[in-house]
């Protein structure tokens, strides 16, 4: 958990860039980068909150078991759900509440039974260690690019 919290005061520090854009690091700015992170932490924190642990029943993933063993997510191979994707501009006080939703709401897992179960496209049933993980990964996923975006903007913003 700890890590999660380390990587959401990295997502906070990225609002000062938050209208930041490089075509080059990806067509979204940082804003977009940042709400659809933390909209994918509330999303998923809900929904592992709904489910029955006895339905938990392990599974190898080839995939899941790629990117849990590199901690890395390739960029471009998977496209968000439309749930998780920003539809609105973000305003520095908006995405300032949503990480303090976002941080209370991972409070919540610390309560739930290890077999409590996420469902993922890509990586299948995920039980609460798995989906932390898979969190954390998603997060430094879209922190790596927001820092791709900022470091290589050379003065680009939105107008």
């Amino acid at each position: 958990m700890e890590t999660l919290n380390i990587l959401l005061n990295d997502l906070e520090s990225k609002i000062a860039s938050k209208d930041s854009i490089n075509p080059l690091g990806s067509t979204s700015d940082v804003s977009w980068h940042i709400a659809h992170s933390l909209k994918v932490v509330a999303q998923v924190v809900e929904t592992i909150k709904m489910s029955n642990p006895q339905e938990y029943r392990w599974k190898f993933n080839h995939t899941r078991s790629f990117v849990y063993l590199f901690n890395y997510f390739p960029r471009g191979k998977g496209k968000a759900p439309k749930a998780v994707v920003p539809t609105d501009a973000q305003t520095s006080e908006q995405l300032r509440e949503d990480l303090q939703t976002v941080r209370l709401m991972l409070l919540e897992l610390e309560h739930l039974d290890a077999k409590s179960n996420f469902m993922h496209p890509y990586f299948g049933q995920l039980n609460l260690k798995q989906t932390k993980k898979f969190l954390a990964l998603h997060t430094k996923h879209h922190l790596k690019i927001m820092n791709d975006i900022v470091k290589g903007q050379h003065g680009l913003t939105k107008q």
